[in-house]
């Protein structure tokens, strides 16, 4: 999931900029639509940049978190290693962070096999704030790499 809609005070630096009003109303949704559509989320990945500890706060979901400095500003490779961190006990795993990170993670992790290609043009179109890419693995978070994932679905809460 990308970070909702963050607003732009003026002598706020970039990793301490909180939540614009429709980020608050957005994260909002965006819990409500995981509740709703997605399995159980026993684990979250959140960097550690203030508009995304809001959208986690504002979405409700109640799983275990861990910070990481490394999600704020990752490269793509980052991120699938801090993926690759994930307790093998963890079935359903939120990472929240930034683009052009959330897109190209989403887009590489997705194999051929049970990609949904509709999602995937439009992440490669646009990864709005607030959107959520919905991918599966099979096996351990450990073994995650490019091209082994299934992009089954992506939302954008409005």
């Amino acid at each position: 999931m990308r970070h909702a809609k963050s607003a732009y005070p003026p002598g706020v630096a970039d990793h301490d900029r909180p939540l614009a009003p429709r980020g608050i109303r957005e994260a909002a949704l965006a819990g409500d639509w995981l509740r709703a559509n997605a399995p159980a989320i026993d684990a979250v990945l959140c960097s550690t940049a203030t508009r995304t500890r809001q959208t986690l706060a504002e979405t409700g979901i109640d799983a275990p978190v861990r910070y990481s400095e490394r999600l704020y500003g990752a490269t793509a490779g980052t991120m699938i290693d801090e993926i690759n961190g994930v307790a093998d006990s963890v079935n359903t795993v939120l990472v929240l962070g930034h683009e052009p990170t959330m897109s190209e993670v989403a887009i590489g992790l997705a194999g051929s096999n049970g990609t949904d290609e509709t999602a995937a043009q439009r992440i490669s179109e646009k990864y709005p704030t607030s959107a959520i890419a919905v991918l599966t693995v099979a096996g351990a978070w450990k073994s995650v790499e490019l091209g082994t994932a299934a992009l089954i679905e992506f939302h954008v809460p409005r």
